[in-house]
């Protein structure tokens, strides 16, 4: 069954999650989050580091897919270049 509980935003905007849920989440300090809010619902996706098996696995995926549209390593250099330019 899904955890119920309330909780209150500070002045901070910081909002704790209440101990059963990160008890039964195994959810530590520090953890990270994706935070969707759309109309009157908030929604927090914990960001999980993938294993390096996983990783390979987006890798070789990602590659792929460039692959499959044309992206090289000329074009991927440049838009990194792009992007720094801007900071």
């Amino acid at each position: 069954m899904n955890e119920i509980a309330t909780t209150k935003m500070s002045s901070k905007g910081q909002v704790v999650i209440p101990e059963a849920i990160r008890k039964k989440l195994n959810i530590k300090s520090g953890a990270r989050f994706v935070v969707v809010g759309d109309k009157d619902a908030l929604i927090l996706k914990i960001i999980t580091t993938p294993d390096m098996d996983q990783f390979d696995d987006l890798l070789a995926d990602a590659r792929r897919q460039a692959k499959r549209v044309g992206l090289t390593r000329k074009d991927i250099s440049a838009a990194i270049k792009s992007v720094r330019g801007r900071e």
